[in-house]
């Protein structure tokens, strides 16, 4: 499988190679024109220094008088000659030379026309039937020194708009890849009862049908949770009614009979028609945590709804059990609806009721002002129970009393808010135990 990547740095690198690719064949080029035109350049200079100082000297070799005597010319001030020159006979006699002509640089033999040695470019022009010779010599390196200043020339802007373009394709990039991050932030931030169209408005044409078949998954998920949801708690709020009834029913029954095995099985038929309200109660408070609105616009004190929930479950015959640990017993502000949020807690004390070790304490404890945490003494849960114990329907088999919903319900509110629920096991700074950990959006 193919590792994740990112296009953004993608595109970036390589639209930036690529322009420093093209750019540095475009100077390889550049600089194969430069040499070829330098080279004509020096030729024609070559050419043009032989048919000017030639006539000159075939005029001062006829008016001379001093026959036999090589002439040098001499510089009219100190320079770097790259050019220098020899006339000379037939024979090959030395008539007359630049300055600084080295005689290596020419042939034994002078010739006319364009040629080279391993060292110098010449060009050789005759004169009065071939009987006086001029050779100009240029050396090599000059030529290469000028092509390779005119292709420096053509890098050095590389080296520093390089990284300038770099940045630039860069912050291109960015810019033009900003609609599809917003777009992908959009997407993130949405919690799991978020499920409306996110705006697709200023995504490029081509992220457009990504955008909208994103939209299309979540307006079909969401017509499939509300559907499920909608069924789960209507069917819950319709049996509330018939089971109330008949457990009325069975209660008064229970009242009449006088006979032990019709009235145990009477009995029997009670508490499965508790649990049976139980398990309708619960699954109205999972639709409840399923179907968002979990969140106020503004910040709620849910110190009274605990207050409540605790004296509720102090009512209970082993009430004496449940300790509020709340020292600062400061407002507990949150954002958090309190409705959900005493549905979050009663199902997080209750699960302590009904799976901590009988007559042992449980402690509801607030910390800060946005942390609640309930423990209860239990054996310590095996870590792999512990990971799926938030699903739904998971009870411990040894006690089999509850619904298996609380945790699920409990999770499905934090998580849905914003908030986040920790189970531990052992209890924090005990040897055995079980904690719910609650962190308050």
């Amino acid at each position: 499988m193919r590792g994740s990547y990112s296009l953004q740095r993608q595109l970036g690198v390589g639209l930036a190679v690529g322009i420093a690719i093209m750019w540095v064949f475009a100077t390889l080029g550049a600089g194969l024109v430069v040499r070829h035109e330098l080279d004509e350049a020096f030729d024609s200079a070559l050419q043009e220094t032989a048919q000017r100082i030639l006539p000159l000297a075939v005029i001062y070799f006829l008016e001379r008088e001093d026959n036999g005597t090589v002439r040098t010319v001499a510089a009219l001030g100190k320079h770097e000659e790259f050019l220098t020159y020899l006339v000379r006979d037939v024979s090959g006699n030395i008539l007359m030379q630049s300055h600084d002509a080295d005689l290596k640089a020419f042939p034994d033999t002078p010739s006319p026309g364009f040629h080279e040695t391993a060292t110098h470019r010449l060009y050789g022009e005759a004169a009065i039937s071939n009987t006086i010779f001029i050779e100009v010599a240029e050396p090599l390196a000059h030529r290469r020194e000028a092509t390779l200043e005119s292709v420096a020339a053509l890098l050095l802007p590389l080296l520093i708009f390089g990284p300038l373009s770099l940045i630039g394709v860069w912050w291109f990039v960015r810019r033009s890849m900003r609609p599809i991050v917003s777009f992908k932030e959009e997407i993130e931030a949405r919690g799991g009862s978020d499920l409306s169209a996110v705006a697709a408005t200023a995504v490029p044409d081509e992220i457009r049908p990504v955008a909208e078949a994103v939209n299309t998954l979540l307006d079909r998920l969401r017509r499939t949770l509300e559907a499920e949801r909608s069924f789960t708690a209507n069917s819950a709020h319709e049996l509330r009614t018939p089971i109330a009834a008949t457990l009325a029913q069975t209660q008064r029954l229970i009242a009449e009979l006088s006979e032990a095995p019709l009235l145990e099985r009477a009995r029997q038929i009670e508490n499965s028609l508790r649990a049976l309200a139980r398990l309708a109660e619960k699954l109205l408070q999972l639709a409840k945590a399923e179907g968002g609105g979990l969140l106020l616009g503004q910040p709620q004190n849910l110190s009274n709804v605990l207050f409540h929930i605790v004296d509720e479950f102090k009512k209970r015959p082993d009430g004496d059990r449940l300790i509020l640990d709340w020292a600062e017993n400061r407002p507990l502000m949150s954002h958090l609806d309190p409705d959900a949020f005493g549905i979050l807690v009663k199902n997080l004390v209750e699960n302590a009721f009904n799976h901590g070790d009988a007559g042992a304490p449980i402690s509801v404890s607030v910390h800060g002002e946005k942390r609640i945490s309930v423990v209860n003494h239990c054996p310590i849960v095996p870590p792999d129970a512990l990971a799926k114990i938030k699903g739904r329907f998971e009870r411990d088999a040894a006690k089999g009393s509850g619904s298996g919903l609380g945790l699920a319900i409990a999770d499905a509110i934090a998580t849905g808010a914003g908030g986040k629920l920790q189970l531990l096991s052992p209890a924090t700074n005990q040897s055995n135990g079980f904690e719910a950990l609650v962190d308050l959006p």
